[in-house]
C-alpha cells in the first residue's frame, strides 16, 4: 500500500491519497492542514516502526477504510509521540514515560530502545514535513502482508 500526504495551505482540510495493494484508490480525509506533522502521518510512522497489527493503517491495508485504531495502538502512538518531544531522550526517561503511559494497558511490555527508535523516526518525519513547501508531498509504503 502506498500513502501520499500533500502539504496543503494552512487551515485547509487535509487528506491522504491511499493506494491499496488490491488496486483500490481513495482519499482519506483528516484534520486541518498546517505546519505540524499531521496526526495520520504520526500514526503511520509509529504503527510501521512498532509493527502494530491492530492500528489504523493495518486496518486500511486490510480493506477496512474506517477501521479505528485499537486502544493498544492509540496508547503506543501517544507514548512514541511523547518520547519524540523529550528535550533529551535517554533510555531512563523513555522507561519512566513508558511506565506512566502504559499503565492503562494490561500486560503491556515494550522495549525502551524500540520506543526511542520509533520516536527518532517520528522526529525525522516531522522535520521532513516542516521543510515541505505547499504542493509538495510525502509518500510512504506500508509493509505488505
Amino acid at each position: 500500500m502506498r500513502i501520499t500526504f500533500p502539504r496543503l495551505p494552512d487551515h485547509e482540510r487535509a487528506w491522504a491519497l491511499v493506494e491499496r495493494d488490491d488496486g483500490v484508490v481513495y482519499r482519506l480525509y483528516g484534520g486541518t492542514a498546517g505546519p505540524r506533522l499531521p496526526h495520520d502521518i504520526m500514526h503511520l510512522v509509529v504503527e510501521r516502526e512498532l509493527r502494530i497489527k491492530d492500528g489504523i493503517w493495518a486496518g486500511i491495508a486490510a480493506g477496512e477504510p474506517s477501521h479505528p485504531a485499537g486502544l493498544r495502538a492509540e496508547v503506543l502512538a501517544d507514548l512514541v509521540s511523547s518520547a519524540a518531544t523529550l528535550d533529551t531522550m535517554t533510555l531512563e526517561k523513555v522507561k519512566r514515560l513508558s511506565a506512566a503511559k502504559l499503565s492503562v494497558l494490561p500486560d503491556a511490555d515494550v522495549d525502551p530502545v524500540v520506543i526511542a527508535a520509533a520516536a527518532r523516526a517520528l522526529q525525522v518525519e516531522a522535520a521532513r514535513w516542516a521543510r515541505l513547501r505547499i504542493g509538495e508531498e510525502l509518500c510512504y509504503d506500508w509493509p505488505g502482508t
